[in-house]
């Protein structure tokens, strides 16, 4: 996959976020091998890979919602978005941020105070290594949902004045391969 261009501070500091999902990710991988290790060779399974790996794949996944904004891999219809003139794609640009930003501001308000009262009381996962999970996910969901919030109106800003050129040269390239490979099967099936 070829990455979206940076293009901004914005853009910058969340693909550094990136980064360290990526790592993270190893991280993981590294940690189950070891329970692994531990659980079928020495026969000594340990108590906190499992609530560790989930732990880990929780801030990967908010990270990972992040850069998928950043990268513009959100879900965007662009059967309908390319039909239309520059006009009304600017305007499906600014109301498709609008509701991104009124979603993370409704969800944050309502979800603010549970995620404050986990903090506080250092609420922990209930497992026999009884980690701090829920006093650090519950604040860190809100604080990573502002970020999508903030790279959406970031995306909206950098990107105004290049709606209406054509895709990503890989996409358009895609689009063309698969135009041909439509129209020789077309042309088999006309053979025949």
């Amino acid at each position: 996959m070829k990455e979206f261009k940076r293009k901004g501070i914005i853009d910058e500091i969340t693909w550094r976020f990136s980064r360290v999902a990526m790592f993270m990710v190893a991280i993981i991988f590294i940690i189950m091998m070891y329970e692994v290790f531990m659980r079928y060779i020495f026969e000594s399974p340990t108590i906190w890979v499992n609530e560790m790996t989930l732990w880990m794949a929780g801030w990967v996944y908010l990270l990972a919602g992040v850069y998928a904004m950043q990268q513009r891999s959100h879900i965007r219809i662009f059967l309908l978005y390319d039909i239309v003139p520059v006009p009304i794609k600017k305007l499906f640009n600014v109301l498709s941020t609008l509701f991104i930003v009124l979603w993370v501001f409704a969800t944050v308000w309502g979800s603010t105070d549970e995620a404050y009262n986990a903090f506080v009381r250092w609420e922990k996962y209930d497992s026999a290594w009884a980690p701090p999970i829920p006093a650090i996910t519950q604040p860190l969901v809100l604080i990573a949902m502002v970020l999508v919030g903030i790279q959406a109106v970031s995306n909206l800003i950098t990107d105004w004045n290049s709606v209406g050129k054509e895709h990503d040269s890989d996409e358009s390239e895609e689009i063309e391969e698969l135009k041909r490979a439509h129209d020789n099967l077309a042309h088999k099936k006309d053979k025949q």
